[in-house]
């Protein structure tokens, strides 16, 4: 794809594969209603929503990047590494979403029994069967279920008050894994909301920079310079660091229908406006097929 094709892009979206309540199908049509041009669903986790969406589009349909995004963690805190162009077929990638998978359902199951037995919170068997029984299950879900039962006014109130507030088990993935399997799957390994990395508080300055150069030993190769919950302070420093690494730039909205109040297609980013390179290069060397 080159820069002339661009119309509006939107590279970062959640389906109810992992913890957005739009289905495949259903962000396809919003897609189209929406007249973005190129975009990714980021399943956090998984990719099987890759081959459904091929399996839909159809002439003349906007262009489909195969996407990820994986949770990973380690002694320096957290991070949501991106993956895109890659082929889902590839062992690198499926071996990382399978590890990814098995922590998410067993991290799903520690925090039921430990919301059991910390605060008293219990569900019906089928509930819990149901939850279970879900692509990824995650802190969405759980919260969902705590309002459903009256544990909690309001999801993020359930999330933010007793969710985030529970230990769970000490095994992620670790970046480097995130970024290796998706090279090696000939995919763009990006990091996610770089300022947003650790949770609520924002990294910024010295320190974001100390860790995208860390990161960038590892591989990566690109930051999510656009994003739905930038100020434009924030949307300047990530164009500066990408400018000053070489790093592509890709603009994403973090889209999970209702589970979060954000704009599929909101990535404060206007085609109209001049084109950083750091984004004009990741159109045109990312594989779309």
């Amino acid at each position: 794809m080159t820069i002339r094709e661009i119309t509006r892009i939107d590279l970062h979206m959640h389906s109810t594969v992992s913890d957005g309540t739009d289905a495949p199908e259903e962000i396809l049509i919003r897609v189209r209603e929406a007249g973005i041009g190129l975009f990714s669903i980021t399943d956090h986790d998984a990719m099987s929503e890759c081959a459904r969406i091929r399996s839909l589009l159809a002439p003349g349909d906007p262009v489909f990047l195969n996407g990820v995004e994986f949770s990973c963690r380690d002694r320096e805190g957290k991070y949501h590494i991106l993956g895109y162009g890659f082929d889902p077929g590839g062992i690198s990638m499926r071996d990382v979403v399978e590890k990814g998978h098995r922590l998410r359902m067993e991290k799903a199951a520690e925090r039921l029994d430990r919301l059991r037995t910390e605060f008293g919170f219990s569900f019906p068997e089928e509930e819990i069967r149901r939850l279970m029984a879900l692509n990824n299950p995650g802190k969405p879900h759980i919260g969902n279920l705590m309002v459903k039962y009256g544990y909690a006014e309001n999801r993020e109130a359930a999330i933010r008050e007793y969710i985030d507030r529970v230990k769970t088990q000490a095994e992620y993935i670790r970046p480097e894994e995130a970024i290796e399997g998706i090279l090696r799957g000939g995919g763009i390994p990006v990091l996610a909301h770089p300022p947003f990395g650790s949770g609520r508080d924002a990294i910024c300055g010295v320190d974001l920079d100390r860790r995208l150069r860390r990161l960038m030993d590892f591989g990566l190769r690109g930051l999510e310079g656009f994003y739905s919950g930038y100020t434009p302070q924030m949307t300047g420093e990530m164009l500066s660091l990408a400018e000053k690494y070489g790093l592509y730039v890709t603009a994403g909205s973090d889209y999970h229908g209702r589970n979060k109040q954000v704009i599929l297609g909101d990535t404060h980013f206007d085609p109209a406006q001049k084109i950083p390179d750091g984004l004009r290069r990741f159109l045109e060397d990312v594989r779309l097929g």
